[in-house]
């Protein structure tokens, strides 16, 4: 069998464009997704692709189907399985509150992500989250309003500043803070709350009323030294969510003999310039331009319909990504030929395991934008495109078969998000 053979000088012999394959050529078979969600023809939505598969005798629930096309009508290039990488907010049970709600996903919804907790929370205007702290550090993105947040951190300095949309908040493990809706707009606030643990729930939080209630009254007054009468209005249980007048424009924090913490807790991410690229753009939040955020960072993505978040696994961290806008198509490989492939829409959570490798593409017609968010204090990426192009041309042609054309074609700087053909 002729065989290519890679010279000392780095380029392939002349039996290689002629030899015969290791193993047989990967299919060129349409792999697209097969229903978009506005589908009229509902009897064509059935686990069939060209000759696989059959119609379903049984019962169906088509427009959970129809999310998740991709699943019920895999692509060929799927193979094995993987832990289950999609969980949809709107199937977390909400805690229902005067003053607002709160859902939240953790290995309890989704096992695989055992590295990232996440929450979605809802103020009215002037709502509170109570005075609380964490055993694990909090990151937030605020979805839609303004929230004031105010912060004491262990040397007794202060914090308080107003996040609008697009922007994050950051508090260390352990530093008490809480989280109140101004009424800048008439409707509150909301925002996605995200913990460097799996297994972190909301439920177990810190509450400065819980922690008071199981407290003898005589002991808190002998603590803050006044009479115990002065407790006697003191809730009996915890109040997390409760409303409350919201707070003034122009609200300061108190003055503090320690001054205010040194790094802020907020940083004005919305107003960060995107990095453009062939088919979208990008723009990142780590600790090299929000340092106090050592366990988190973020990269916001735009995705130009028929484009692609390129190719690229994450070295060292798992990935939690929510969408924002648009529709999704994500194939998650996990070595060993296992390969799955999941429909995403805005609201829903996606879940991929360091280093697995994966893409994102917009299978929409419009922008696709969503977070992709690792517990790192980096944002760090491998583009596959990238590795390909800065790797000895010889050995590239030697795997794949690629003409020196396309090989000279490769981009050396990481694509990120890369336009259709």
């Amino acid at each position: 069998m002729p065989s290519a053979v890679l010279l000392a000088s780095g380029t392939l012999s002349s039996t290689a464009a002629d030899a015969t394959p290791t193993v047989p050529y990967a299919s060129d078979n349409p792999n697209s997704r097969l229903w978009d969600l506005n589908e009229t023809n509902l009897t064509a939505v059935v686990p069939e692709r060209g000759s696989l598969g059959a119609d379903i005798l049984g019962q169906q629930n088509i427009p959970l189907e129809l999310e998740n096309a991709d699943l019920l009508a895999p692509p060929t290039t799927d193979a094995g399985s993987i832990s289950n990488a999609k969980w949809p907010f709107s199937l977390s049970h909400v805690r229902l509150q005067t003053g607002g709600w709160a859902r939240q996903q953790n290995i309890q919804q989704l096992p695989v992500a055992t590295g990232i907790a996440g929450v979605d929370m809802r103020l009215e205007a002037g709502a509170i989250r109570e005075m609380h702290w964490h055993n694990t550090a909090e990151w937030a993105y605020v979805l839609k309003g303004t929230t004031q947040i105010t912060a004491v951190d262990q040397n007794g300095r202060n914090y308080l500043a107003n996040v609008g949309p697009g922007d994050l908040w950051y508090f260390p493990p352990g530093v008490p803070h809480a989280l109140q809706a101004t009424n800048e707009t008439e409707e509150g606030t909301e925002f996605l709350l995200i913990f460097p643990n799996g297994a972190f729930s909301d439920d177990s939080t810190f509450l400065l009323t819980d922690w008071l209630s199981h407290v003898p009254k005589e002991v808190i007054a002998k603590n803050f030294r006044v009479n115990m009468s002065a407790f006697d209005h003191i809730p009996d249980r915890q109040l997390y969510i409760f409303p409350s007048a919201p707070p003034p424009p122009n609200a300061q924090a108190p003055s503090d003999p320690q001054e205010t913490v040194p790094s802020p807790y907020f940083f004005e991410f919305s107003k960060v310039n995107a990095t453009q690229y062939s088919g979208g753009s990008a723009k990142i939040s780590d600790i090299s331009n929000f340092p106090i955020a050592e366990a988190i960072s973020v990269a916001e993505v735009s995705v130009d319909p028929g484009a692609m978040r390129e190719l690229h696994w994450h070295p060292t961290q798992d990935e939690w990504a929510y969408f924002l806008e648009g529709q999704a198509r994500v194939t998650v490989f996990a070595a060993e030929g296992h390969a799955v492939t999941y429909n995403f829409q805005p609201g829903d959570i996606g879940y991929v395991p360091a280093p697995y490798g994966h893409y994102i593409e917009n299978t929409g017609n419009s922008t696709l934008r969503f977070l992709e968010i690792v517990n790192s204090s980096k944002f760090e990426d491998v583009s596959l495109t990238q590795w390909l192009a800065l790797s000895p041309p010889a050995l590239v042609k030697a795997h794949l078969q690629l003409s020196d054309d396309v090989i000279n074609s490769l981009n050396k700087t990481k694509p990120f998000v890369v336009g259709p053909n």
